[in-house]
This record gives C-alpha cells, sequence and structure tokens, in this order.
C-alpha cells in the first residue's frame, strides 16, 4: 500500500524513460512509480494538486553552507558603496561588541575604488581584531592587532590579504564552536529549502580557505539538517598515515575514508584541491593578465605541491573537485588530471573541475577526454557578468562559465551556486544559463545559451551524477528518494527572462513537505 498518491500534477521527472507525469506513488520516503505503475495500487492518503508543476528537489553540487550560515548571521556591510559608511558600520559593531574579533561581511572593493586599509580599521575596531570577508571568500582585510599575529612571512598590502594570506588570517580566528556552526547550517539549510534545494555538495571541511574548525564535521552530524549533504573534503588534511606500500595510499584522511563513505542523508564526497583564487578578486589564474592590468592572478600554492595533491588524491581513490576559475588554473587541473590516470588508471572516477570559470576553446576537449565534469556558478555572471566581462576584455568574455560548448563537447554540465558568494536560486541560475544575459540586461557569451531542459538537467540528474547520487536524487523515478518542488509556473513554458521569478510552493523531502505549503 502507498502512503500517498500524488494525482492532477504537471511532473517534470528528469527520467528519459517516462519524462512527464500525472500521478506519482510514494512509499517510505521514495518514489514506487508514476503514472500507470501506481494508478491503481491502493494509498493510505491521495491528493490531487490540481496540476501543479513539480519536478525533482534541485541538487546545489557546490556550497558553503557553514560560511553561509554564519555570514547570514553576521555584521554586514552590503552594499559597500561608500567608505565611510562601511567604515561606520564596522565601528558600531565594534562599539556594541564585547567579544575579541568582530566578523564582517558584505565587503567587496568594486564599487569603492580600492580596499579599506588596516590603519582604517584600527581607528573603528574600538579595540577588537577585526575579519572583513571579501564577497568572493578569496580575501580579507584585517587590522594591525590581527597583522601582529600573523606568521612570519605572510605578505600583505596594508592589511589586505588574498588566497593562502587569507587562511593564515582565518586560521587565527577560528575555531568556530559547533554550536556555532550548527546554528548556521540550520540558517543557511533553511535558505536552500526555500530555493527548491534539497541536496547539497558542502565544498570543502577541515582545512584551507572553508574550513571554520578542525572538528566542523561533527557539527554535520550533529544538526541533524533536513536536507541532504554530501561533503568534500579539503586536500589539506591528507598526510603521510604509514599505510601499507601496497594499499596506494602515499597520502590519506585519517582513518583512510575517502568518497562514496556515509549515507543518503550525509556523506563524504569529493576530496576538495584549490588551484587558484576567484575573479572578483582578481585573484583567479589566468594566462594572460586582466585587461586594463599587469597581472593574471595566482596559483593557491606551489604547482608542484599542487600536482602532487591531485596525483596523491587519485591514487588513494578519491573523487576530486578540483577548484580551477581561470585558464592558467584549468591547465594546471587537466594536466595533473591526466597525469594521473596515465599513471594510476581509475575509469569512472567522477572527477570534477569546480568553477571553470574561463575555459580556452583549445580546453575543452580536454574535459571530455578525461571524464572531467564542469561545476559551474551561472548566477555569477547574472550579477557579475558586467564586471567578469570588462575583465576579460572582448577577446576572453565569451570563455566565462560556459553552457554550450561544454554540452557540445560531451562535458557534462553541472549547475551549482557557491553560495553565499551571490544570491544562489537554482530558478535564477536556469534563467541565465537560458538568456545569458545579466542582471543589468547585458549579454555575456550568447553562443553559450542552453535550452530550459539542459539548463534543468545540470541542477537535478548532472548534478546528482556530479555528487555520486544519481541513484537516490535527481529523477522522479522507481527507488528515488521522493525529494520534490512544487514550482507555482512551469520553466519550459514561462518567459526566459522571468524563469527565476517563479515561486517555489513547496518542497519535500522523502516525501515529507519541510517547507512552504502543505499542500500534502
Amino acid at each position: 500500500m502507498l502512503d500517498l498518491r500524488l494525482t492532477g500534477l504537471a511532473c517534470h521527472t528528469m527520467d528519459p524513460a517516462h519524462p512527464t507525469a500525472r500521478q506519482v506513488g510514494i512509499w517510505a520516503g521514495r518514489i514506487v512509480g508514476v503514472d500507470d505503475a501506481v494508478a491503481d495500487l491502493p494509498a493510505r492518503r491521495e491528493v490531487d494538486l490540481g496540476g501543479a508543476v513539480v519536478l525533482p528537489g534541485f541538487v546545489d553540487a557546490h556550497v558553503h553552507l557553514a560560511w553561509a550560515g554564519l555570514g547570514a548571521g553576521a555584521v554586514s556591510v552590503a552594499p559597500s558603496e561608500d567608505i565611510a559608511a562601511v567604515l561606520a558600520t564596522i565601528g558600531a559593531a565594534a562599539a556594541a561588541s564585547d567579544d575579541e574579533w568582530l566578523d564582517v561581511v558584505g565587503y567587496d572593493q568594486r564599487p569603492l575604488g580600492r580596499h579599506l586599509t588596516a590603519t582604517e580599521l584600527d581607528r573603528v575596531a574600538c579595540g577588537r581584531k577585526v575579519l572583513l570577508l571579501h564577497d568572493s571568500g578569496h580575501a580579507c582585510v584585517v587590522n594591525s592587532p590581527v597583522l601582529a599575529e600573523l606568521p612570519a612571512g605572510v605578505e600583505h598590502d596594508h592589511g589586505f590579504l588574498a588566497e593562502g594570506g587569507m587562511a593564515a588570517a582565518r586560521a587565527l580566528r577560528q575555531p568556530y564552536s559547533l554550536s556555532e556552526l550548527t546554528t548556521a547550517l540550520h540558517r543557511a539549510a533553511a535558505t536552500c529549502l526555500a530555493e527548491g534545494v534539497t541536496t547539497v555538495a558542502e565544498a570543502g571541511i577541515g582545512g584551507g580557505l572553508i574550513s571554520h574548525s578542525p572538528v566542523e564535521l561533527a557539527a554535520y552530524q550533529r544538526a541533524d539538517l533536513p536536507i541532504r549533504v554530501r561533503l568534500m573534503v579539503a586536500a589539506s588534511l591528507l598526510r603521510d598515515l604509514g599505510a601499507h606500500r601496497a594499499d596506494g595510499l602515499p597520502r590519506a584522511m585519517d582513518l583512510g575514508l575517502t568518497s562514496g563513505f556515509g549515507g543518503d542523508r550525509l556523506g563524504i564526497g569529493a576530496l576538495k584541491v584549490f588551484t587558484d583564487g576567484g575573479m572578483m578578486a582578481r585573484t583567479a589564474a589566468l594566462t594572460d593578465p586582466y585587461a586594463g592590468s599587469d597581472h593574471s592572478g595566482q596559483f593557491y600554492a606551489d604547482q608542484d605541491e599542487l600536482r602532487a595533491l591531485i596525483i596523491d588524491g587519485h591514487r588513494a581513490g578519491w573523487q576530486l573537485a578540483v577548484h580551477a576559475i581561470g585558464d592558467r588554473a584549468v591547465d594546471l587541473a587537466l594536466d595533473a588530471i591526466a597525469d594521473a590516470q596515465r599513471a594510476y588508471p581509475r575509469p569512472g572516477a567522477r572527477h570534477r573541475i569546480e568553477h571553470a570559470g574561463a575555459v580556452r576553446p583549445d580546453q575543452l576537449p580536454r574535459f571530455a577526454d578525461h571524464d572531467i565534469s564542469a561545476v559551474v556558478q551561472p548566477n555569477f555572471l547574472y550579477y557579475n557578468g558586467d564586471d567578469y566581462a570588462a575583465v576579460m576584455g572582448p577577446d576572453r568574455a565569451d570563455w566565462l562559465y560556459r553552457g554550450r560548448a561544454f554540452l557540445d563537447h560531451g562535458v557534462r554540465l553541472v549547475g551549482s551556486s557557491d553560495r553565499p558568494v551571490t544570491p544562489s536560486a537554482p530558478l535564477r541560475s536556469i534563467q541565465f544559463m537560458t538568456t545569458r544575459r545579466t542582471n543589468s540586461g547585458h549579454t555575456v557569451g550568447p553562443a553559450e545559451s542552453v535550452t530550459v531542459a539542459e539548463a534543468l538537467r545540470a541542477y537535478t540528474t548532472e548534478a546528482a551524477w556530479a555528487c555520486g547520487m544519481e541513484d537516490a536524487v535527481g529523477s522522479i523515478a522507481e527507488g528515488r528518494l521522493a525529494d520534490l518542488v512544487v514550482l507555482g509556473g512551469d520553466p519550459h513554458t514561462t518567459e526566459p527572462d522571468r524563469i527565476g521569478d517563479i515561486p517555489v510552493i513547496a518542497t519535500a523531502i522523502g516525501g515529507r513537505i519541510v517547507h512552504g505549503a502543505h499542500l500534502w
């Protein structure tokens, strides 16, 4: 007997064997079948949704839940349009606090015309240590008390720190408590559900730029989140554990855990390797300089060490999620993965390049050659596309966060948000993927537009595959988890420029509504 039969649906299943459905049967939190397969089965409850549009819950393949949740509860200086106003906000927060540290988010130097300085922060800090986090997540500005505690050799520019320097500053601030982290995770998970997202890949815990505590995995265990989470592990956690030389584990995480450990609710996903910075912070590693500049970004660490991390992670059995935004960083990632596969062949490794922000035409076939997914963030261009196109220049703007070119080369196109770097709703990303128009109305790389169906796959079936969960989420088919989103319109028939405005009516996990209207 079914627990629930939903009828009267306009359901897009994302299952090529049965693309649309009018009925869905659910038992024990899973899909039993659709249409004729469940029409005659007895059910404890039957609900007619009156033609409501239903899709599988969206899968966001690259997020930062702790960062998003902590940021939502921190002092914000957004939209960072006036230096005096930014400093006044920081000063008021510092005066009202008794804490040693003041965390400040929402900082972006671009509207200000320059970065703030440590001296300016000192004037308003009221003796607090200030960590002013750049929206990109790849840079920060700190004041003099923080600079005084940085390890020897860490370089800064009047308090501005990027990449490894920022990581050093954040290490001084940590650890955040498990109580702080679990509260932050629930706050971020609620936002995901409001946007129809039911599964996420947390893009790095335990070290590097995105660490919040050496025991932050415990926060995810304790939080018992209402969404499903795959945890990427920072590559910096790999170390020599003295494994048997026949095991092929030159470096490993404690206990030898690798991708795939855990269950449908919480599990370990890919190994996260940073290679470069970000476009917003001007630290993404490009082959040629940024337009109007004499610098071309930077690598996160020594290139040989990055290659060794990628090869050792591959050899140890990890799925790799290699952060590479600039085309120079993409070269490093492609070369290292190719070397790893040649030395230690592993068909079906499902390696991913995170962001793939600027990809040259000659690099496209290499993704396909080694079955590497491109995990892109279309909202970056919706909100920042005018700026990104300007710093890339007209000859390179079409390389940004590609869509069509990846698909035409047989590369899996995976959607994600990198929340909280920009507002993160999947429907807005799907809108941009189809129109390639920024929020100001400009078009970036129009030849890279994809169809609505292709964009939806990027946030369902393809994202599920990239997370190793395609048998559980991403489609409405027999045996899948009953994770559903009910929309107030059909993306296929909505005007492309309005897709991002479609309301999320309800979101369900395992057949139970956890956000929005209680339709059943």
